[in-house]
């Protein structure tokens, strides 16, 4: 489970004197994740979030994050609201962490994605992204471009040479060809299949913000791409692309450079999670209790769309 940091009984009662949403009934790890602890909180009033920030999350970073679910929930995104304390805040301490409680959404996240959830997802994305255009607080993309070179060089060492010259050649091509200059505003950049919610087939919530940044809203594309167009096998479904494309784009048009530079995006995207990934692999502690993700998967989707030359190989 992702659970880097344990809770005691005497430290949850008193965290939880400063809400007004009852006593603790239980408090379960939950499983999904690699960068918070999560637990699934439930009192006597209902069932709530509860996240610890540790790794990669820095504490200034919360009002972004959490100030963005607020404003994305009052303007109709179904996502986690904030749980403000008694005082106002949403952001307090627990067991050393920077820690927020937020409402619990219902649904189940899709283990095996088909067409019917493609569309769904592109559209969300093209909602979430209009919501957020008049949202003040600014937070750079710290995993964009500029962050890709730290994270290979902090992994180089742990995979073989050929590796080492693929990751190293593509580190270099975008730092030399990392487009500019396309629409942007708030963007969700990591919008897999685990962030997504659905109930009878219909879409129900969006979920983690916690990479929630600003940059081009393509790029976002390009990561839900990845996420939800290959198959097991990762070979690329082309119908799965065309429904989330085709749904996004009918909420939010995509712009000419957008449809062009998509291609490059979608290969960055995929080097982006490979790094991160692999940096994981090699660093996440041994008792963490995490289920580290492989990051072989994104090689192949890199030289998939390394491969690539227009929307017409994405099924546009």
């Amino acid at each position: 489970m992702a659970v880097y940091t344990e809770v005691g009984d005497a430290e949850l009662e008193a965290f939880l004197a400063e809400y007004d949403i009852g006593q603790a009934d239980a408090l379960k790890g939950v499983a999904e994740g690699v960068e918070n602890s999560n637990y699934l909180l439930t009192t006597d009033r209902g069932q709530y979030f509860l996240t610890l920030y540790e790794k990669r999350v820095d504490p200034k970073d919360l009002p972004f994050f959490l100030g963005l679910m607020d404003h994305l929930s009052a303007r109709g995104i179904n996502c986690p609201k904030p749980i403000h304390g008694r005082d106002g805040n949403a952001v307090r301490t627990l067991a050393g962490r920077p820690a927020a409680i937020t409402t619990f959404l219902h649904g189940l996240s899709p283990r095996r994605i088909a067409v019917r959830h493609c569309g769904p997802v592109g559209e969300a994305l093209a909602g979430l992204h209009l919501a957020g255009r008049d949202f003040k607080l600014k937070r750079p993309n710290a995993l964009s471009v500029a962050g890709w070179r730290p994270l290979f060089d902090a992994s180089r060492r742990h995979i073989d040479a050929a590796m080492e010259r693929e990751l190293g050649s593509e580190v270099d091509f975008f730092e030399a060809n990392w487009p500019k200059g396309l629409p942007s505003g708030v963007i969700h950049a990591d919008l897999f299949n685990d962030n997504v919610f659905f109930l009878h087939d219909k879409l129900s919530g969006l979920i983690d913000f916690y990479f929630a940044c600003n940059d081009f809203f393509a790029y976002d594309v390009a990561v839900c791409l990845n996420a939800w167009c290959f198959e097991s096998d990762n070979s690329f479904n082309a119908t799965k692309a065309r429904a989330l494309l085709q749904a996004y784009d009918k909420a939010r048009k995509l712009n000419d450079d957008e449809r062009r530079l998509l291609p490059l995006l979608a290969r960055g995207s995929a080097l982006r999670f490979l790094l991160t990934r692999l940096y994981d692999w090699v660093h996440t502690p041994a008792d963490a209790l995490v289920k580290r993700k492989d990051p072989q998967e994104y090689v192949a989707k890199l030289r998939f769309h390394r491969g690539t030359t227009s929307l017409a190989d994405y099924g546009l």
